[in-house]
């Protein structure tokens, strides 16, 4: 890699195609998002191309910004790799951002060929062997909403406001919209389930979180997840029905495509959740978010901060350490799970309510 900034680099280029390789995970694509409109506005008359799992692709569909969506197939095999690559190298492009950074889109940047590549200070596997410059201040202490947005400040153009463009088609948003008028009261989603162990926030401490929003605020709520999240979610559900027989509460985990869960969370009054890809897609939709972080770190990790939006953390001593499994043993175990008690999770849920409270009396 050899130095000079990113304004550098552009100067007397002609950039007629660019490609944007993030395939993954649902709530990193969406703190990536906001770079779109600020490659559209300096190269107006660009090709915008993104690499994307096949599985997230959805998401993607409709974005004004973006001009082609090349899936990756992460277990396709070999021949689906290799046409991949092959589809890359072709396409001719003359900048290449590299978000990812690890081995599998090193390589991919690599076979670009592209004469310009760029990739971030958090670049691992040796991907950034691959990049000819990595962008300064873009490293793994800096939040993880600015990193993608140092490609606007380096491109003059970081006073623009950060804006997600998430397309719902009318057909998901009146799905949304008919099941949201079944429901009574505030509406209250619910994204407990996690791959980590050490996210896993206890389902019994999501219940009682839950209970007390039906009790005290009238709420309905819908428990989401993916499918292999079913059981935690019907866990959820059947700890609240029991306290609180009366109280509407629904699991649709396993059953929503993303744009379906885009439509759903956009119909939400507040959204609680771990630190997980539907947190972060509420927030990029502006729905008032509750965040419950345990072995990662609200600052590092959580969306940017805003109005309605709170991040609770633990406060034991290996906060933040980001280990998928609880590193220590005895009453240490899983010590983060017992700090952070329901009633500190239910005070954002309450900060989080009397400021939209707040608002809709002003807006009156």
């Amino acid at each position: 890699m050899d130095a000079g900034s990113l304004s550098t680099r552009l100067a007397h280029r002609t950039i007629r195609k660019i490609c944007v390789i993030k395939p993954s995970a649902l709530g990193d694509v969406v703190q990536s998002l906001p770079i779109l409109p600020v490659l559209r506005q300096r190269f107006p008359d660009s090709h915008i191309s993104w690499v994307i799992n096949r599985e997230l692709s959805e998401l993607l569909t409709g974005n004004s910004c973006i001009n082609e969506l090349i899936p990756f197939d992460r277990r396709g095999g070999l021949a689906a790799w290799w046409k991949l690559l092959k589809r890359l190298r072709s396409s001719q492009f003359d900048l290449v951002f590299d978000l990812q950074g690890l081995f599998r889109t090193g390589i991919m940047t690599l076979a670009t060929g592209a004469p310009i590549r760029i990739g971030l200070q958090t670049a691992r596997e040796g991907s950034h062997l691959t990049c000819h410059q990595l962008l300064p201040d873009s490293g793994i202490q800096v939040p993880a909403y600015r990193r993608a947005w140092r490609i606007a400040e380096e491109l003059g153009l970081g006073e623009l406001r950060a804006t997600s463009e998430i397309v719902i088609p009318d057909y998901d948003r009146i799905w949304a919209e008919k099941l949201r008028a079944s429901l009574s009261g505030p509406l209250l989603v619910i994204q407990p389930g996690t791959r980590w162990q050490t996210k896993q926030w206890p389902i019994r401490q999501y219940a009682e979180v839950t209970r007390r929003a039906l009790r005290e605020f009238g709420m309905s709520a819908i428990v989401i997840g993916s499918r292999s999240e079913c059981a935690a979610a019907e866990e959820l559900v059947d700890l609240v029905q029991h306290a609180v027989p009366h109280g509407e509460i629904h699991s649709l985990a396993g059953q929503t495509t993303i744009k379906q869960l885009a439509a759903l969370l956009q119909q939400a009054d507040i959204v609680l959740s771990n630190d997980s890809g539907p947190l972060h897609l509420a927030a990029g939709l502006g729905t008032p978010v509750v965040g419950v972080f345990t072995c990662t770190s609200p600052v590092r990790s959580g969306p940017a901060p805003a109005a309605f939006r709170h991040m609770v953390a633990t406060q034991v001593s290996c906060a933040a350490s980001y280990c998928k499994q609880c590193p220590n043993q005895g009453t240490a175990h899983l010590a983060c799970f017992k700090e952070l008690t329901p009633d500190r999770v239910w005070q954002g849920v309450v900060q989080t309510w009397s400021e939209i409270q707040r608002q809709r009396i002003r807006a009156a």
